[in-house]
């Protein structure tokens, strides 16, 4: 029998609908950032270089991982099986995911400069084989793909993926454990966990004086994993956040402002979660912005090797702003084609994407 205290305290919650709130313009927007970013990044081109002064990847990254805390515990709360919920997890996520690694894979040859003989042999096998089950960091690149580039990894966004799934399967035994003794105790030890081993693991990598590895090793689940849970947080206690959004919000700011004086470690999920949070349901809602479609997942794991060719081809050489327009608009185009053709065909017809378009659609 659960303890006292245990209750879900999102039960009774009138959650605004996802029309009536603003999580996917939020989405939209996280990914448009990291491909901004990478944009600069991957082409080392001076002239793009305010748009990493300007705008910050890591934020966008940990902005998702409090996004999906957010919205997978709902989906998880709301599904009427644990095979359900996995389901529409698996709907929504592989389709695209496999068919960005199987095409960038067989595409490659035109850009590799390897014969295709030498292409398609133990390397492409095993690119394959590791990214399509979201080990990638055992196979990032392909034979004598990207060679010449800064990074040679084809799609180096995609170890986001690998901790978006890791959060997938481990949500039923959270759940399952907050039922049991206690949905805030239960998140609240989950976080400080998270943050104990991002401090432990940065203390390492200090002492070794070799960051590159250990760096590595602290952004992996662990180390994000206060990020998804400020997200659940913000779900189950949605009642309290919108009640008092705009003094959160206030002290939110003022912690960013400061967070060279706090513990920012601690502090820092939280306070972005709270400004994510906020913005997404207390902010007035800034349109039906997914009625065409949730176009956010494709820019993301199709930005990456977009510009790792359009790089490798010179295209940014010298024309730095006009090739990111370019490639921005290209960019969109592939994204609403493979939302078109493969995302979209692949979800329930009780989506909330098929609603908002049924809803946007001429009587």
């Amino acid at each position: 029998m659960p303890m006292p205290g245990a209750r879900n305290p999102a039960e009774g919650v009138t959650l605004t609908s996802l029309r009536q709130n603003n999580f996917d313009l939020l989405r939209f927007g996280f990914a448009f950032t990291v491909f901004l970013v990478h944009s600069y990044t991957l082409s080392a081109e001076s002239g793009l270089a305010v748009l990493a002064q300007v705008f910050s990847s890591e934020i966008a990254v940990k902005s998702f991982f409090v996004v999906s805390g957010f919205l997978i515990f709902k989906s998880f709360e709301e599904s009427s099986r644990t095979s359900s919920y996995f389901g529409k997890r698996l709907r929504r996520i592989y389709p695209a995911y496999c068919s960005v690694i199987l095409g960038c894979a067989v595409l490659g040859v035109c850009f590799s400069s390897q014969p295709w003989q030498a292409y398609f042999g133990v390397g492409f096998v095993k690119y394959i084989a590791a990214n399509l089950v979201f080990l990638n960091f055992l196979a990032p690149d392909l034979p004598g793909l990207f060679g010449q580039n800064t990074l040679t990894a084809v799609n180096g966004a995609l170890w986001t993926l690998k901790i978006e799934v890791m959060f997938y399967l481990l949500v039923p035994l959270m759940v399952l454990t907050m039922r049991r003794f206690g949905y805030l105790r239960v998140l609240l030890a989950l976080y400080f966990l998270s943050v104990a081993y991002f401090e432990l693991v940065g203390l390492l990598a200090q002492k070794a004086g070799s960051a590159g590895l250990w760096l590595e090793v602290q952004r992996q689940l662990p180390g994000q994993l206060a990020y998804f849970v400020a997200g659940a947080l913000g779900y189950y206690y949605l009642p309290f956040v919108s009640k008092q959004g705009w003094r959160l919000a206030a002290l939110a700011l003022l912690a960013f402002a400061l967070q060279a004086w706090l513990p920012w470690a601690l502090l820092g999920p939280l306070a972005l979660a709270t400004l994510v949070v906020f913005a997404a349901c207390v902010l007035p809602c800034l349109g039906n912005f997914g009625k065409y479609g949730d176009f956010s997942y494709g820019i993301y794991i199709l930005h990456f090797p977009l510009l790792q060719t359009l790089v490798s081809l010179g295209w940014f050489k010298g024309n730095a702003v006009p090739m990111l327009l370019v490639a921005a608009v290209l960019l969109l185009i592939l994204a609403v084609v493979l939302w078109k053709l493969v995302e979209q065909p692949w979800l329930q017809r009780s989506s909330h994407y098929r609603s908002v378009a049924q809803a946007a659609a001429p009587v």
